[in-house]
């Protein structure tokens, strides 16, 4: 049977401890404990069900990690306060000093700075390599190699990455295969595909409200246990906790991750359709157009579209940021970084949330001053939301160049 990952979570069932259709939210930071030896037990990893300190977990983290490993179909899965709080974390749990990474040269800027900029200090270097193109990911193995690292979808070029592909390299290897899936949760499934461990923003689509930040490492029992570790689990010893209070929030925005997830792939599917046919340069999986359409197509859990990201090149940053700003000045969205909100938030990522990397691999990478990524909402008449974005394009010249 095909991988459902709404069924999975619907599959759920939490009753509060008063019988709320809600679980109740652990509002402690410490936890008590009967006896004196259940606490050194606790200590030791050998006291299931009991809980310790909320830096270590809580019944609140526990049942939304529960959610996020279901809807990933991984054994569990341990939040954080953070993306990056997930994603440092868990790449400093697999390497030591000496060891080596092989990540996509397309990622977030943040986990992009990470690798080029903090983890040398650890004497853990890292290959950015085109993921599109497994020879050379191949070829940037070496003997130190621990772990090959992408984005689903990338952040922001929306490059595809060959998961399957990718973990045959891994397993060849003897590597461990880390996503990110912030873009395409629900959409693609890499533990299906053979990756080893997903990684979420929380902050973006499974949350969908930006109130909150927030993280998640889905893998192996195994796994979580050691970031957990009270002895050497970067996890524990790093502290990037999610709250519970928070915690409680994302996993009821959670159940409605499905429905607001295929609203923004067709909305972004009609807009990247509308756009290409006026001849501006769009880049959506959704196009036939697409270098990874088909690929896409091969991994994507299909009731759930494409996604909700899309970038057109306008030519150059003033054009760009004219554009944001006149459609910002007409209510059709936020000029604002992150993604999956209701509404529709728009940047110019080689200025923003890719500004970490060098303009240099910027260029050749392929990420122009004239680039804007579009997180596309939840908008109910997106034929209203397109005329109104062409009449802008109008306004600041980008349709007469585009003609011209």
């Amino acid at each position: 049977m095909k991988f459902r990952p709404a069924n999975k979570i619907q599959d759920l069932q939490y009753f509060g401890e008063f019988g709320g259709v809600n679980p109740s939210i652990s509002d402690s930071a410490t936890y008590t404990f009967l006896s004196a030896k259940t606490m050194l037990d606790t200590f030791e990893g050998q006291a299931e069900g009991c809980y310790l300190y909320s830096r270590h977990t809580s019944p609140s983290n526990l049942y939304l990690g529960e959610a996020l490993a279901a809807m990933e179909g991984t054994e569990t899965a341990n939040v954080a306060g953070s993306g990056m709080g997930a994603i440092t974390a868990t790449i400093l749990q697999f390497c030591n000093a000496g060891d080596h990474v092989v990540s996509s040269r397309t990622i977030y800027g943040g986990t992009y700075a990470f690798l080029k900029n903090f983890t040398p200090k650890f004497n853990i270097q890292t290959s950015f390599v085109d993921i599109t193109n497994l020879e050379k990911v191949e070829a940037a193995i070496n003997e130190n190699t621990k772990i090959l690292y992408c984005e689903a979808v990338s952040n922001p070029l929306l490059e595809v990455a060959d998961i399957k592909g990718l973990a045959e390299i891994a397993k060849r290897h003897g590597l461990q295969l880390l996503v990110d899936n912030t873009f395409s949760p629900m959409i693609i499934s890499p533990i299906e595909l053979g990756a080893d461990v997903v990684l979420h923003s929380l902050t973006k689509f499974i949350n969908g409200t930006n109130d909150t930040m927030g993280g998640v490492v889905c893998g192996s029992q195994e796994l979580i246990n050691s970031l957990r570790s009270v002895i050497d689990g970067a996890a524990m010893l790093l502290g990037p906790s999610m709250d519970s209070l928070r915690a409680a929030s994302i996993l009821k925005n959670m159940r409605t991750l499905h429905i607001r997830i295929k609203q923004h792939s067709k909305n972004a599917q009609y807009l990247a359709e509308q756009f290409e046919n006026l001849g501006l340069k769009t880049v959506y999986p959704g196009l036939a157009s697409h270098p990874s359409h088909e690929l896409f197509k091969t991994m994507m859990n299909e009731e759930y579209g494409f996604g909700g990201l899309l970038t057109l090149d306008v030519g150059s940053l003033d054009k760009a940021n004219a554009l944001m700003e006149m459609m910002q000045g007409e209510n059709l969205g936020y000029l604002a970084v992150s993604l999956g909100f209701y509404k529709t938030l728009f940047s110019a990522p080689g200025t923003s949330t890719s500004s970490e990397i060098p303009e240099d691999e910027q260029a050749e990478m392929g990420l122009t001053d004239g680039l804007i990524r579009f997180s596309i909402g939840l908008d109910n008449d997106i034929e209203r939301t397109f005329r109104m974005m062409r009449r802008c394009m109008t306004k600041v010249g980008i349709l007469e160049t585009v003609s011209a």
